[in-house]
C-alpha cells in the first residue's frame, strides 16, 4: 500500500476544472491560482488542452478534455456563488467538509484573519497537504474525519473549533455523495456547533432523470477508453428538491436566505452554457441563524 494515498479521483476533476478556468472563464470575477499547483503533471495535460482550446485527436485524451472542460463549465458558477456567500458575512471560523483540493484558504484574502480548516477523509487528507506543500501563505488546521468512525463536532472541537464562534461552513459537492440519513445526520451536527449567526452554504443536485442518464453515458465513455470512470467507487446516493433541504435546514434552526441553481448564476454572469440541463439541477443554498 502506498504511504500517500491518492486523492479522491472527483476532487482531482474539480480542480482540473478550476485549472482549467482560471482567468479565461469570467475573469473580471472568477480566479483560482491554487489549481494547476495542487494537480500532479498528468492531470495538467487535458487543463491545458482545455486552456488551449485544442481538442486532442486520440479517443481517449478526447474523453478527458470533454471531462475537463465540462466541469470547467460547472466550478465557475458554483465557486463564485459560494465565494460570495463567504464574503458577504465573514465569521471569524470557516469550515470546509469534505474540502478535497479547494484552493480558498490560500487564495481568498478576506479569510486573512479567519480561522479555516478544512475536514476530509484522512487518506485524502494526506494527499491534499502533499500536493499543498509549496502553496504561499497561511494553511488551514486540517482535521482529519472518518465519517463513518468519528464523531464531528468532537473531532472539530479536539482542532480548535468553537461552537460559542459563529462559523461559516462550506458544504460543496459532498452531499449527492451521502444518503438523505446520512445528510440528516449532518446537519443536525452542524447545528450543535453553530453559533449564532453562523451560515451554512450547501451545494446539492436536484432530482433528475436526466442527470442519472448523463452519469451512466459518461461512465460508459470513459469505460470504452479501457478505463474506471471517476464515478465508479462515488456513486451518487440522494438528490433533494430545493424545498426538500430548506425544510431539514428549518428544523435545525437555519433559515434560507438565498439560493438559486447554477445555470441561473451562469446566465447571471453571462458565461458561455454547453450543458444547461447539468447546471439546472446543481443547486447552491444559503441558510443563517439567527
Amino acid at each position: 500500500m502506498p504511504s500517500t494515498p491518492p486523492a479522491s479521483r472527483t476532487a482531482v476533476l474539480v480542480c482540473q476544472g478550476r485549472a482549467a478556468a482560471d482567468g479565461l472563464t469570467a475573469a473580471d470575477r472568477f480566479a483560482d491560482p491554487t489549481a494547476l499547483p495542487l494537480l500532479r503533471p498528468d492531470e495538467r495535460e487535458a487543463v491545458q488542452q482545455v486552456r488551449d482550446g485544442a481538442p486532442p485527436p486520440g479517443w481517449r485524451q478526447r474523453v478527458d478534455y470533454e471531462t475537463v472542460r465540462a466541469s470547467a463549465e460547472l466550478m465557475v458558477p458554483r465557486t463564485i456563488f459560494i465565494d460570495d456567500a463567504v464574503r458577504a458575512r465573514r465569521c471569524p471560523q470557516l469550515v470546509i467538509l469534505g474540502a478535497g483540493l479547494d484552493g480558498r484558504a490560500w487564495r481568498m484574502p478576506e479569510l486573512a484573519e479567519v480561522t479555516v480548516f478544512e475536514v476530509d477523509q484522512p487518506a485524502t487528507q494526506r494527499d491534499k497537504r502533499d500536493r499543498a506543500a509549496a502553496l504561499p501563505g497561511t494553511p488551514p488546521r486540517f482535521v482529519p474525519v472518518d465519517f463513518g468512525r468519528d464523531r464531528l463536532a468532537g473531532t472539530l472541537a479536539a482542532h480548535g473549533h468553537r461552537a460559542d464562534v459563529a462559523t461559516t461552513w462550506i458544504w460543496e459537492g459532498v452531499v449527492p455523495y451521502l444518503t438523505r440519513a446520512e445528510v440528516t445526520a449532518t446537519v443536525a451536527e452542524l447545528a450543535a456547533c453553530s453559533a449564532p449567526g453562523s451560515r451554512l452554504v450547501v451545494n446539492f443536485q436536484s432530482p433528475a432523470t436526466s442527470a442519472r442518464v448523463g452519469r451512466v453515458v459518461a461512465r460508459l465513455l470513459t469505460a470504452s477508453t479501457g478505463r474506471s470512470s471517476v464515478w465508479a467507487n462515488e456513486p451518487w446516493r440522494s438528490t433533494w428538491t430545493p424545498a426538500a433541504m430548506a425544510a431539514l435546514l428549518g428544523r435545525h434552526g437555519y433559515t434560507v436566505t438565498a439560493g438559486e441553481n447554477l445555470l441561473g448564476t451562469a446566465r447571471a454572469l453571462a458565461l458561455p452554457v454547453r450543458h444547461a440541463r447539468s447546471l439546472r439541477h446543481g443547486q447552491v443554498m444559503v441558510a443563517d441563524r439567527a
